[in-house]
């Protein structure tokens, strides 16, 4: 494929020329929506816990009951298009056993999914997990471990 050049004489002035400035701001706005469906805060639907995860990220199968040796799953929904960093906080009689944080960006409603998991087996007894996004507590959900 050849590539032409097209020449104008440079005191002639071009039709587009006139529209530039609107082509350009229409492009700005255009690309600075595109680019904000992710910057908004992220909103939070539900905090599930549980077994077993979807593909999709959400929990599969919903319980606050856990044997020692089980995985616990949660899973954060959000609506819509948003970022920011969801951290969990494990815990069990006060005591921080674990937290993580992942930083997200979606642009529609999401499931963003943790787990927790001992090797030794979890100690009965009760526990809870504490949802933050971006710094601000959403949500604590409690389960407890109990014998196989």
């Amino acid at each position: 494929m050849r590539l032409h050049r097209v020449s104008r004489p440079c005191n002639r002035p071009h039709a587009d020329r006139r529209h530039a400035p609107g082509a350009l701001l229409t492009v700005l706005l255009s690309a600075s929506l595109l680019l904000g469906a992710c910057a908004g805060p992220l909103e939070v639907a539900t905090i599930q816990v549980g077994r077993s995860i979807n593909s999709d990220g959400s929990v599969a199968e919903h319980t606050t009951r856990f044997t020692p040796r089980d995985t616990v799953h949660v899973s954060v929904l959000t609506t819509a298009a948003g970022s920011g960093d969801i951290t969990v906080r494990w815990m069990r009689t006060g005591s921080v056993l674990s937290e993580a944080t992942k930083a997200v960006s979606y642009r529609g409603a999401a499931a963003t999914e943790f787990r927790l998991q001992s090797t030794a087996g979890f100690p009965l007894g009760d526990y809870s997990v504490e949802i933050i996004v971006d710094g601000t507590s959403i949500g604590t959900r409690n389960f407890r471990v109990v014998p196989s």
